[in-house]
């Protein structure tokens, strides 16, 4: 048996001989997650810089008022997503991951077509809790790419997720935006009409990947958040690695959530060169995840470059926080970029600590973490912000959202080296597993 086969005396699961369904369906299978993706990132990033003017419109010009409605549907769908990513993944181990995928796509779409017939915030209220629901399902996808990828090639899989994301993110605004010039609501429609057609194509191209012998029955025990997070406590490893990326979750929040007034206040920048920031920052983190994930793990092995990233995001949330110009500012822009390595090597790791039947309950107890992330980040980033330039003399630190951010990640950076090597665990049915390092 070779050290590819065994790590820690633990061997590699065997492929499944089972009978499902054929390579060819699968790769198409694993082609509609990447565009089911980008075409939920896209919807996202299209309705962003329209939802707020919709919001303000029906509110009849109260722009106090909407800054408040939008901070309660986001800590809302925040929320939702903590309470059902459970129960999806729980339902994804039991009935298997295609259902619940092609019900996300057709629940987002009409949670848009509830938006862009509206009459009022009540209805937008409907459509967020919708929409929050819904977007729990997220964690089927990455349990799909779990199901059909053998172990050394998860972390490439999951790196074509952040590809996803970043184009949908880079191309969503900039096409929103264009579309809200026409009419308010077309940005609404064009991202239902998005989310349909992806559900539609499903329906004939996605084969299930969970077999059947090898499902869970569902149990409201593992069905909700604390369960949840003792099925993650049930392994210390396991758990350690949870609590890195729900540490990264919440520093990822500072950019978001603080950048655009950041960099208006610091730099004075205008919306034109804040939105060409954005998109160069989507960019650089898509080309990284699409062109590094797979060279990058071949040659060091996944936690290695778990390390190496984090360390990156270190340093550049460092840059960022103590940047005095636009132009240092946008130099750390390319070395911050290399922390989005750090996502998909812990999704192959964390995959590969648990069995098949057991990937949905995994991802939703990882979603439910993240829910929590994202009620805490916004909050935590505005604040420091609000606290930090209204300080005197060598108080005044405009960048310490920044400098927040840096040292979560540098607490993950030292939770990431504590956990050291871990041996896969053999799946039963599933396919292989590599070594972890």
């Amino acid at each position: 048996m070779s050290a590819k086969e065994q790590i820690d005396g633990q061997p590699a699961a065997v492929p499944s001989q089972e009978s499902g369904p054929s390579r060819g369906r699968l790769r198409a299978g694993l082609v509609f997650i990447f565009i089911t993706v980008v075409l939920d990132m896209l919807a996202l990033g299209i309705i962003s810089p329209v939802l707020p003017r919709l919001i303000i419109d029906l509110l009849h010009g109260s722009t106090t008022q909407a800054a408040e409605i939008i901070g309660i549907f986001g800590t809302m769908v925040a929320f939702l997503q903590f309470v059902f990513s459970p129960i999806l993944g729980a339902v994804s181990d039991h009935f298997g991951r295609r259902p619940v995928i092609l019900l996300s796509n057709f629940g987002l779409g009409i949670d848009y077509m509830i938006m862009a017939v509206a009459p009022g915030v009540g209805w937008l209220f409907a459509g967020r809790t919708l929409s929050g629901v819904m977007s729990a399902s997220m964690g089927a996808a990455s349990a799909y790419i779990a199901d059909v990828t053998p172990g050394e090639k998860r972390a490439a899989a999951f790196g074509l997720l952040n590809v996803a994301f970043g184009v949908g993110f880079v191309l969503g605004p900039a096409l929103g935006g264009m579309l809200g010039q026409i009419d308010t609501r077309l940005p609404f429609w064009f991202a239902a009409g998005l989310s349909l057609t992806n559900a539609m194509y499903g329906l004939f191209v996605l084969p299930e990947s969970l077999s059947r012998n090898v499902r869970k029955k569902f149990a409201w025990r593992r069905a909700n958040p604390l369960g949840a997070m003792l099925f993650l406590k049930s392994d210390s490893k396991l758990f350690r690695l949870a609590i890195v990326q729900f540490l990264c979750n919440i520093a990822h929040q500072a950019l978001p959530t603080v950048f655009v007034i950041y960099a208006m206040y610091r730099y004075n920048w205008n919306a034109r060169t804040v939105g060409l920031v954005l998109a160069s920052m989507g960019l650089c983190s898509a080309l990284t995840s699409g062109l590094l994930v797979k060279p990058a793990v071949a040659f060091m092995g996944e936690r290695r470059v778990l390390i190496g990233s984090l360390a990156a995001g270190v340093a550049g949330f460092l840059v960022f926080g103590f940047a005095s110009t636009g132009v240092i500012f946008c130099t750390a822009i390319p070395l911050q970029a290399l922390w989005s390595l750090a996502w998909p090597s812990m999704q192959s790791l964390i995959t590969r600590r648990v069995q098949r039947s057991e990937q949905g309950q995994l991802q939703g107890a990882i979603g439910s973490m993240r829910g929590i992330a994202y009620m805490i980040g916004p909050s935590l980033f505005t604040m420091t912000f609000a606290t930090f330039i209204a300080m005197p003399g060598k108080w005044h630190l405009t960048g310490a959202p920044f400098l927040v951010g840096a040292l979560l990640a540098g607490v993950s950076l030292v939770l990431a080296a504590m956990v050291g090597t871990f041996a896969p665990v053999a799946e039963k049915g599933g396919v292989g597993a590599a070594s972890a390092d």
